[in-house]
């Protein structure tokens, strides 16, 4: 493996460029459309006074918590994250830490939010359970992973999009790469 900083700046651009979004019937989508609708939910979120919640676990949930930050301060939309250690620990141990984050949102979400949930491997029960949580309560769910093309999360979203690649710096790093650039959106529409 290369890890000259040229060579995965390479690599990284293209891991990014070639991102692949598809929907909740697994079509194939247009990646700057769906990008465009999906800066659009977020807009609607935000003037319906609806709550957008993003959620990961270890390095995704690091991601999660920078994207909430710059969509509640640069987007100005009412943005969550559930990872305060005493809440999470004692869903993990009352209902098992595959169940930690569904509980949360079983009693959080409304018809109506959005739930963006990061996993590098699309393989935790933890964010699969909460997607399927969401979908149920009627929120929009929007699921960000890599490695596998057929990871079981990223057939549980709305939205669904997949960076093709097994090197979690990348996956992590693309995932916070589109997300700061939806909020970047939001700042560029405020200041116009």
């Amino acid at each position: 493996m290369n890890l000259t900083l040229h060579s995965r700046i390479e690599k990284f651009s293209t891991i990014v460029k070639f991102a692949k979004i598809t929907n909740d019937q697994n079509q194939v989508c247009d990646l700057e459309v769906e990008i465009s609708s999906l800066q659009k939910r977020l807009a609607d979120v935000k003037k319906d006074f609806q709550t957008l919640y993003i959620v990961g676990n270890g390095g995704s949930a690091s991601v999660a918590a920078h994207a909430v930050t710059d969509f509640f301060n640069v987007a100005k939309i009412r943005a969550i994250t559930l990872h305060e250690s005493s809440l999470l620990t004692c869903m993990a141990n009352d209902f098992g830490y595959e169940n930690a984050v569904a509980r949360m949102l079983t009693q959080l979400l409304n018809s109506g939010d959005m739930l963006i949930v990061i996993s590098s491997s699309g393989n935790s029960m933890n964010m699969r359970n909460a997607a399927v949580v969401a979908s149920e309560k009627g929120a929009y769910v929007v699921t960000l992973t890599g490695f596998s093309a057929d990871n079981p999360l990223r057939y549980l979203g709305h939205m669904n999009i997949w960076l093709d690649s097994d090197d979690y710096g990348f996956v992590e790093v693309g995932h916070q790469f589109i997300l700061h650039n939806l909020a970047d959106r939001f700042n560029k529409m405020l200041i116009a």
